[in-house]
Formats: C-alpha cells, structure tokens, sequence
C-alpha cells in the first residue's frame, strides 16, 4: 500500500490515496476529456472511494449538462460525469462517474509523481489529433477499447475514423 497525494496547482484542493496501486489508469482521447485537459488526452485513474481523502473547496461541472440536452458525442463520461476544480487556480483534479459511483476519478499528473504506474488501457483514438503519438500503438496489457462505433479499433482505422453521434444515455 502507498499514500500518494494529488493536488492542484495552488495547493489548496487535493486527494491523498492510501491504498495498492491503482487497479484502472488510462489515456483517454474523447472530446470531453481534451476539453477538460486542453491537451490531446487524459492520463486518468479511478480509485476505490474508501482508499480516498478529499480536502480542500471545490467548484463543481457536470457533464452532460443540467440543462438536459444530451451530448453530441460519445466520451468515456457519457454516462454523466461532475467534475471537482479548484475555485482558486482551475485544476481540474477530480471527478464522480455516476457508471462508477465506488470510485473516484482523479487526473494522474495531479499527483506530479514520476513513479505514478503507467496506463494499462486506453479509449477514444478515433477521437485523437492525427499529429499526436499514436496512443493505439502503445502496449497496453488492458487493451484499446470503445471506438465511436463501439468496436476494438486497428491501429490502421485511427486514420479514417467513423465517428458517430450518441446521446448522454447510449452505450
């Protein structure tokens, strides 16, 4: 077991992990997680909710939107997502999936620790800026999954992907 503590930029919102390694850790390249990041993918891991300590204010996002209108893609929170940031730098450092309501999401460079494990699977690729490293060429003992046609996706398909509307509520 480690303590391994995440935090945003100013200090003043932070996770601390007090359990094994993380079972989950991925790169994500959905929309909502680029938006989120401002960066071609996310590097991201649930941890189980009892191993966590959260501290600090938070202002919240949740995606989809209140307002009711679903998304217009499909992301890895498709199933509807809030998002915990800090009211004082902006860092997005964590989140509740409501698939997932035993785990907490936190963004691995959160934990600005070298030694953090790396991702064992990764999702989204179809999604992926075609001038960024081929995610889908990385080993992934986990695999490569759900691409906007829900299928495993070759590394060949990255270069003409289908992309697909989904509502909020698809899977």
């Amino acid at each position: 077991m480690a303590t391994r503590k995440a935090s945003c930029n100013c200090g003043q919102l932070s996770v601390t992990y007090d359990g094994p390694d993380p079972a989950r850790i991925s790169l994500c390249q959905c929309y909502e997680c680029q938006r989120r990041t401002g960066s071609a993918f996310s590097w991201q891991t649930r941890l189980p909710i009892e191993h966590v300590t959260r501290e600090g204010q938070s202002t919240t996002r949740t995606f989809p939107s209140d307002s009711g209108k679903p998304a217009e893609f499909r992301s890895c929170d498709s199933g509807g997502a809030t998002y915990h940031f800090c009211p004082v730098c902006g860092s997005t450092v964590y989140w509740e999936l409501a698939i997932a309501p035993e785990f907490v999401g936190v963004a691995a460079g959160t934990f600005a620790d070298p030694t953090f494990p790396p991702p064992m699977i990764s999702g989204f690729a179809a999604y992926g800026a075609k001038w960024a490293m081929n995610v889908s060429d990385l080993p992934m003992p986990g695999g490569h999954y759900v691409t906007t046609t829900g299928h495993h996706m070759a590394a060949h398909e990255r270069d003409h992907p289908t992309r697909s509307v989904v509502s909020a509520g698809s899977r």
